[in-house]
């Protein structure tokens, strides 16, 4: 049974760390946790805020330069290049991925002919991951000239209250609409998108749902592996 609750407006789904107040866009940097105490070593999980993630995914990014990761789901494989200049989001989705926070997590959203979200699962070890890496939120990177072309993946707003249109920093979306979903442009951070597998984006985008658009049979990532 599905035991978690998203709500209903597009592409704003909270994540477990959704209930505290976004911070303005400034935060993110006017404050510094002296970076000895976000240092990355074997990937270790780093306990995240608002004040660290982004030095912390700055250096991160440095050093795992990767940006190719396959989404492996009982469908097939979705494999994804993630942009290089758009980099705390591309830093954040190895990260996530080396420290296996996607394990078990799912795509928990369909919307026909839209989008397909993923991330999120109503396994608890999901919510047991989010409070040890942290509670944080990404800043918007619109200015790069990348569209919602079909194929590309992008970082859905948090739910609270928002109007700087920060990022959940654990979900994201593929759009699955042809030729695109050009009224996102603007709104959201397009950060990559499908080179092989465009094939199981749409066999999951078929896939029937509830009322609140949730899968009716969970579509669980396997595992998501950096190639």
């Amino acid at each position: 049974m599905k035991v978690f609750a998203l709500g209903l407006s597009l592409l704003c789904f909270s994540c477990s760390q959704s209930k505290q107040k976004t911070e303005k866009l400034e935060n993110y940097t006017s404050k510094k946790d002296t970076f000895e105490e976000v240092k990355e070593e074997n990937n270790k999980i780093i306990y995240l805020n608002n004040n660290n993630a982004i030095p912390f995914l700055h250096e991160y990014g440095k050093k795992n330069p990767e940006n190719k990761v396959r989404i492996i789901t009982k469908y097939g494989n979705i494999d994804i290049l993630l942009y290089e200049n758009t980099e705390y989001h591309r830093a954040n989705f190895i990260y996530l991925t080396k420290i296996n926070y996607f394990e078990n997590s799912m795509f928990h959203r369909v919307v026909k002919g839209f989008i397909i979200q993923g991330g999120n699962s109503d396994n608890i070890n999901i919510s047991k991951k989010r409070k040890k890496i942290g509670r944080y939120l990404l800043p918007p990177d619109v200015k790069k000239g990348y569209n919602h072309n079909r194929g590309v993946i992008s970082m859905p707003s948090s739910e609270n209250e928002n109007p700087h249109k920060m990022a959940s920093p654990y979900e994201f979306f593929i759009v699955q609409q042809s030729p695109g979903a050009y009224h996102l442009d603007g709104s959201y951070t397009a950060f990559g998108e499908v080179i092989s597998g465009m094939n199981v984006v749409d066999k999951i985008n078929t896939q029937p749902t509830d009322k609140k658009e949730m899968p009716l049979e969970n579509i669980y990532f396997k595992t998501v592996i950096i190639e």
